[in-house]
Order: C-alpha cells, then sequence, then structure tokens
C-alpha cells in the first residue's frame, strides 16, 4: 500500500479512534494500522455504547484522553462513535489541537433507529444509545476544530434488512448520506462503500490521513 511517508512533525501527534455501536475498536484494527503507516501515534478508545449515553461516554472519553501526553490530538469516529464525539466538544470543549474525521455518523439523528426503537422486540438492541444519539437532538458542532465526513453510498448493511422503508437513498447499508450532512461539516466526502465496509478500505485510510494533515480530502 502507497501510504504517504512519515514526517518528523508528526511524532507527537496522535490518532484517537471511537468505534460505534455494539462493537468494540476491533472492526477498526485494519485502518488504524493504515493510519500508523501514516506516521501516526494510534489508540484506541472502547466505551459501553449500550449502557451508557453518549454524553456519559463523552465525559469517558475526555478522561481518557486527559492521559494522553501527546501535543495534539485528532480524532477519527464511526458512526455512534461519531455523536460521542460531538458530545465530548460541546460539554469539554478545551481540548487540544487536532483535527476530527466521522465515518458515517448519523448526527442528524437516524431514521433506521427511529424505527427500531418503534419495535418493541427490536428497541432493547438499541440502549442508552438513542438519549441524545441516535434518533437525534446531538449537540451543533461550535468547535474549531476542523472536522470532516466519510459517508458510504453502497446500500449494504443491517438497515436494508431491518428497516428497508426508513432507509432514504442514498445510503451505507446502514446510515442515509442526509443524516451525515451539516453546515458545520468543513468538507463532506462520500465513497462507494457500506458502512462497515468504509472502515477496511485503503482509499479511506488515506483520505484520513490527507484530512488529518492537511484539513481537506484532496
Amino acid at each position: 500500500m502507497n501510504m504517504p511517508e512519515v514526517e518528523e512533525h508528526f511524532k507527537k501527534e496522535a490518532v484517537v479512534f471511537i468505534h460505534g455501536i455494539w462493537l468494540t475498536g476491533i472492526e477498526m484494527t485494519l485502518m488504524r494500522h493504515r493510519v500508523a503507516i501514516c506516521g501516526y501515534e494510534c489508540h484506541q478508545f472502547s466505551y459501553k455504547s449500550l449502557s451508557r449515553t453518549p454524553r456519559e461516554n463523552a465525559q469517558a472519553l475526555n478522561n481518557y484522553l486527559a492521559t494522553l501526553d501527546s501535543e495534539v490530538i485528532h480524532l477519527v469516529a464511526h458512526s455512534l462513535g461519531g455523536i460521542v464525539v460531538m458530545h465530548l466538544f460541546n460539554d469539554f470543549p478545551q481540548q487540544k489541537p487536532g483535527r476530527v474525521v466521522l465515518l458515517g455518523s448519523p448526527i442528524n439523528g437516524s431514521r433506521v433507529a427511529k424505527h427500531i426503537s418503534q419495535t418493541s422486540l427490536l428497541r432493547g438492541f438499541l440502549g442508552h444509545s438513542v438519549n441524545q444519539g441516535l434518533l437525534g437532538d446531538v449537540p451543533q458542532w461550535k468547535s474549531e476544530h476542523d472536522i470532516g465526513m466519510i459517508a458510504g453510498t453502497k446500500g449494504i448493511g443491517l438497515g436494508t434488512v431491518f428497516a428497508p422503508r426508513a432507509l432514504e437513498k442514498p445510503n451505507d447499508g446502514t446510515v442515509s448520506l442526509s443524516a451525515t450532512q451539516s453546515d458545520a461539516i468543513k468538507e463532506h466526502r462520500t465513497v462507494a462503500y457500506s458502512h462497515q465496509g468504509m472502515l477496511l478500505a485503503t482509499s479511506v485510510a488515506k483520505l484520513v490521513c490527507h484530512f488529518l494533515k492537511k484539513g481537506q480530502f484532496k
């Protein structure tokens, strides 16, 4: 894989990865490896996506970030993890310098999650992630940190199984493109991958590296 060369100033820059609902961060291993090749010190933050609200997990994330001694800390968050990041900067705005990349995060609320929450047999699968989270009412982005969004357009995923009518097109199989859009996003890029597939794609890792370095996806 042809990734950018390691540069000296990256040595004090860390990247913290934040996973989505039901997951642990293992699924982000390949992307962490590829971003590390770009020269960053990579860390994985794991949290309880069901038993705690996104806001509570944001406090845990803030505590975790305080343990890192890097001068610059970037964040790369997938799905629900992006909502946790929105709460982080709302409640704890005094973060170290760095950039933020969200991957398929439904910051406008997920219509699939809303459908599941209204289905008695399924709502338990969402836990507390719906509280100022997957159903909407997510804090607005007010930070001066650069924030970019990568959203998938390959409609293959759980959403097409459990809530096909609720899932607007285009989508990544779980999250509709419209759910990822906001005027606060500095740059929004679509990729032809599914919600989980983007985590495995070399091209997406390259986009992440470029945004962390330059503040843009080009």
